[in-house]
């Protein structure tokens, strides 16, 4: 009688058993097949003077139940995110010809208008938003003067502090404010116009002109 000198499940026993299959196998399913295969015949050639240990085999049958349940765990997620993924999409594509705002400090010009916005992350009793031109120098200066936590949409009408009107193109803006004299975070939030939505392994992927490729999860407001 062949005597197994090891109680567990050993690599070259599984080689020998399946070469192919030992190769191939990647699901939980195969994985759970090969060791009762490999159980079985563990205990057909054990050795009677030194039988299988039962706590070895329970704690065994315990780890290949872990692994399958993690395997078919990971299964639903995957079959949820990518549920969750779709309807993220289709969501999405009702933003399509919609303004946004989201992170950013560029304005776009176009005939007197240049929506943007500012996020202040609280009260402020002076804020205060600076435009400029493509050379960084400043044109123009908003005083809005107390305003509530929260996000403000806003629009540039074109017009410089000399009181000319500014040429169609990209301009920059920063914001600051202050409460009773102390510096509150305040955040600049640019415009663009969704254009078209895109699924991607990153998730849902909005295309908005100007600002290049924008996450659904890092539009602020809509518009």
């Amino acid at each position: 009688m062949s005597t197994v000198q090891n109680n567990t499940v050993s690599p070259s026993l599984l080689a020998s058993m399946n070469p192919a299959a030992a190769a191939t196998q990647s699901t939980a399913a195969a994985a759970q097949d090969t060791f009762m295969k490999l159980l079985v015949t563990q205990m057909k050639n054990q050795d009677p003077l030194n039988p299988l240990d039962n706590a070895q085999v329970t704690s065994q049958l315990a780890q290949l139940s872990t692994v399958t349940g993690i395997d078919k765990m990971n299964t639903t997620l995957q079959s949820l995110m990518g549920s969750y993924q779709s309807s993220q999409t289709l969501q999405a594509a009702g933003m399509i010809g919609h303004g946004v705002l989201v992170a950013g400090s560029s304005l776009n010009l176009n005939n007197g208008q240049a929506p943007f916005g500012i996020d202040l992350a609280t009260s402020a009793d002076d804020v205060k938003v600076t435009i400029k031109d493509a050379s960084g120098r400043a044109i123009h200066s908003m005083d809005l003067g107390s305003q509530q936590a929260g996000m403000l949409a806003l629009q540039w009408d074109g017009t410089t502090d000399s009181g000319a009107a500014a040429a169609n193109g990209q301009y920059s803006f920063t914001v600051s404010a202050t409460q009773g004299g102390q510096n509150v975070s305040a955040n600049g939030l640019a415009f663009g116009q969704v254009a078209s939505v895109a699924s991607s392994g990153q998730g849902v992927v909005l295309n908005v002109p100007g600002l290049g490729p924008v996450n659904l999860a890092d539009i602020r407001q809509i518009l």
